[in-house]
């Protein structure tokens, strides 16, 4: 028996069958109906323009400013790196450190990782570590709080309202929409597709070249 055709309960491990599921259908464990998988439709191509806006949105929110305060004619804006770097220097080391973490560093370790995952598939080719990289993704992404973030910034705006002006900048709205393509890329993805997409590549038979290389070869 192929071992690759079989899946194990995460409930009560039992294994069962890979099977084939109508897109928007889902397989159920038959010993305990835990749920197995669930097919998306298009949930690579949905995925990927998720993850592509995420990207772009990433790179706006960081090098424009988030926020800006005007008081008495002055006004002063800031970036996130600006804001990690004033808490640095402030001598809070610790909050700098998670701040840049879990708004920087782990949003943008899970959206390169899924997009180092997604993209060659997408093209034909399976990654090199591909395993590696979808552990990265279940270990940062717990990590990732952009959501924690945009609400304490909301919450501090609105209390610096009455002291000075306050003007959105263009990277906040950015983080607004990272959000949004952030849930959208995490309901839209698939992992058994990756798996079975990846699976499918690896048993395609080899290129032209590699052939043309062996009956060289072989002569």
């Amino acid at each position: 028996m192929d071992t690759r055709s079989l899946i194990a309960c995460h409930e009560c491990d039992l294994l069962c069958r890979d099977t084939p599921v109508a897109p928007g259908s889902k397989a159920c464990c038959r010993r305990c109906g835990a749920l197995l998988y669930r097919r998306i439709p298009d949930s690579l191509d949905r995925t990927l323009a998720c993850l592509l806006g995420a990207a772009l949105l990433m790179i706006v929110a960081n090098a424009f400013p988030i926020v800006g305060l005007e008081a008495q004619g002055n006004r002063t804006s800031t970036t996130l790196f600006g804001s990690v770097r004033v808490l640095y220097d402030d001598g809070m080391t610790s909050v700098a450190a998670l701040v840049f973490a879990t708004t920087i560093l782990m949003p943008a370790l899970d959206i390169g990782a899924m997009l180092y995952m997604l993209l060659p598939l997408k093209l034909g080719w399976v990654p090199k570590g591909l395993p590696v990289m979808f552990r990265l993704v279940q270990t940062v992404r717990p990590w990732g709080m952009v959501e924690v973030f945009m609400l304490g910034t909301l919450v501090s705006l609105a209390k610096l309202g009455h002291l000075a002006h306050v003007v959105p900048g263009v990277a906040l709205w950015s983080f607004g929409l990272l959000m949004v393509l952030a849930a959208g890329a995490a309901a839209s993805f698939d992992p058994h597709e990756l798996w079975a997409r990846a699976d499918a590549i690896a048993r395609q038979p080899q290129s032209f070249e590699t052939g043309a290389v062996a009956a060289e070869a072989a002569r």
